[in-house]
């Protein structure tokens, strides 16, 4: 720690000459849990010289269980540090306390879980260390031994050791070589660590992957692998502020997904953040709230933790007869859902407006709101009757799906029997009314002969508002590469969608990354003109790693990881989308 000489004159000049980066380029804010001890909120100089030595800045965090006092906190830092200290109440994973335990302190534990669920939810980059990583498992939901010496029955090390901090006392096998763990310690199959502990990892929480072990078997650190969320068992911080290097890399890859967190923010702040289609209608029970947190993986809480400025909520309706009192039916339904979506702005007037123009969403963000789009997934809500399209128009729809999983009376989809060979001679009609009203065609669902059929027949550009590579995951209801270059050459766009089963073949392992995959393949295939990205939440999309609306910032971490600009960013959150809106609205005089 630099001291300097105790001259108030000296430091003051120092101070007022001091010349702040730019925004930018500031170091990132690492929020750092503290202790309790003696009615003290404090922490080891040891954690803030290592977040220091890493190039980040330092702060602590109070011990303090006011929610809106440590949401504000954590709004204003860019990655957050779970210190070590005393044992975890057993209560808190439904155990009854064994003799063995020590002095626990719910207080102290309240005010960390409390902390890691605000981070959490915002997808802040988390690390823990020691007591860190035995909360972060336990709010993750997995388990703890309470006492290791009486619990576990491999041989055993001494965990908690006499020696200074500084040192180390014993080995940890890194047991995952593609791990996060593993690349930050340089590919390192054995590492040296120090130990201060009597309670440990037990169960590692759902979807975290164990990385590392002592030689009897006690869980040393773990990851999630999609999430910049990771933890050890040892005191790196004591190591790191006393000249270990190998232990400084962890605080250096932590300050570096703070930063890249931070520049995600910023990006979000400047620009329109859309998702092109969610099916939350779908949900919405009576007396549903937009702006609670009632269930779902869209609401306006998880859009603002997400910094997500706009959806665009389809009412979707599930193929049926075609007879007329079904039309009739489904066509009413439509209405329904559109009507619902009404009466939310009307409860939630002050957090959202309905919008219809690529300009009212930017206006709509600048006041602080979100912005909800409409739109109709399967055109067979139009039913026979082309009059329910300027219906549809009225309520503020932007696009119309034109089938689902199934033929309707407008095209062929991509599942089910053909009937038409693309679009029928009403289909034909469909698309020139919309084309008339400024009206979205939207190709997702469609049959390749309905697909082909409407690039023809529109005299406007098209878009697939929730479709993905089907060069990377063979399903029906992908776009070819010849897809996704004769929409491109049209000016039309793709919205990649994190519907699973569309992200990756083997369902249940599609994830975040996969995501990335189908949006740089289609960017290297038509450019980054033509991509975006809906989700299809609400309608079973969700990818591990990234699982509702304020889980979609870890798509622009990700991106940028991988080397998209600023400008890139934007273009794949809305900007896309929005330019091809604005030139088929632009053609509606009405």
């Amino acid at each position: 720690m630099q001291v300097r000489h105790p001259s108030l004159e000296a430091l003051y000049r120092e101070v007022d000459n001091f010349i702040p980066k730019r925004e930018k380029l500031r170091p990132p804010r690492i929020g750092i849990s503290s202790n309790r001890k003696d009615g003290l909120s404090c922490i080891a100089e040891t954690y803030v010289q290592s977040v220091l030595k890493a190039g980040g800045a330092p702060v602590l965090i109070p011990a303090i269980t006011d929610i809106e006092s440590l949401t504000a906190i954590i709004d204003g830092i860019d990655g957050l540090l779970m210190s070590g200290g005393g044992d975890i109440n057993p209560l808190y994973v439904g155990e009854e306390p064994i003799p063995q335990l020590q002095d626990v302190d719910t207080f102290h534990d309240e005010y960390e879980l409390i902390l890691l669920r605000l981070a959490a939810n915002r997808q802040l980059p988390i690390m823990g260390i020691c007591r860190g990583h035995q909360l972060i498992n336990v709010a993750f939901g997995g388990s703890i031994y309470q006492d290791i010496h009486s619990q576990h029955e491999a041989r055993l090390l001494k965990h908690s050791q006499t020696l200074s901090r500084e040192y180390a006392s014993h080995s940890v096998q890194i047991t995952n070589s593609a791990s996060r763990l593993s690349e930050i310690l340089n590919k390192e199959p054995e590492i040296l660590v120090n130990s201060f502990h009597h309670q440990a990892v037990k169960e590692v929480a759902p979807e975290f992957k164990g990385t590392a072990a002592a030689p009897d078997d006690i869980n040393e650190a773990m990851e999630h692998p999609e999430k910049e969320i990771f933890s050890v068992q040892w005191h790196p911080e004591a190591m790191a502020a006393n000249g270990d290097e190998l232990m400084l890399e962890l605080f250096k890859h932590h300050v570096e997904a703070a930063r890249l967190f931070k520049e995600a923010k910023r990006i979000h702040s400047r620009n329109v953040i859309l998702d092109s289609h969610t099916d939350t209608p779908m949900i919405f029970p009576d007396r549903f709230n937009l702006g609670e947190k009632e269930g779902g993986k869209v609401n306006l809480p998880l859009m603002e933790e997400g910094m997500v400025d706009a959806a665009i909520m389809v009412a979707y309706i599930p193929q049926g007869k075609r007879d007329d009192e079904s039309l009739r039916q489904a066509t009413d339904f439509a209405m329904n859902r559109l009507h619902e979506i009404h009466r939310q702005m009307e409860i939630n007037r002050g957090k959202m407006n309905i919008v219809h123009t690529p300009q009212e969403v930017w206006v709509t963000k600048a006041a602080g709101k979100k912005a909800i789009m409409l739109g109709v997934e399967n055109g067979y809500a139009i039913g026979k009757d082309i009059k329910n399209i300027i219906r549809f128009k009225e309520l503020g729809v932007s696009y119309i799906t034109l089938c689902h999983n199934g033929s309707n009376d407008i095209c062929d989809s991509a599942r089910g029997e053909a009937e038409w060979g693309g679009l029928s001679p009403f289909g034909k009609e469909v698309v020139a009314e919309m084309n008339r009203l400024g009206i979205l065609v939207d190709l997702s669902h469609a049959a390749e002969s309905t697909f082909y059929d409407v690039l023809e027949t529109s005299t406007q550009s098209v878009i697939a508002s929730h479709s993905s590579a089907r060069a990377l995951c063979d399903h029906p209801r992908n776009l070819t590469d010849d897809q996704l270059k004769a929409l491109a050459a049209r000016q039309g766009v793709v919205q990649v969608c994190l519907y699973k089963g569309f992200i990756n073949e083997d369902a249940e392992k599609a994830s975040l990354s996969d995501a990335i995959r189908h949006i740089t393949h289609i960017v290297d295939l038509i450019g980054i003109n033509h991509v975006g990205i809906g989700s299809d939440f609400d309608g079973d999309g969700e990818l591990i790693g990234c699982r509702a609306s304020n889980e979609l910032i870890n798509i622009t971490v990700r991106l940028l990881k991988e080397g998209y600009s600023e400008n890139d960013i934007a273009k794949i959150w809305g900007g896309n989308l929005l330019r091809v809106m604005s030139r088929v609205q632009s053609a509606y005089n009405g």
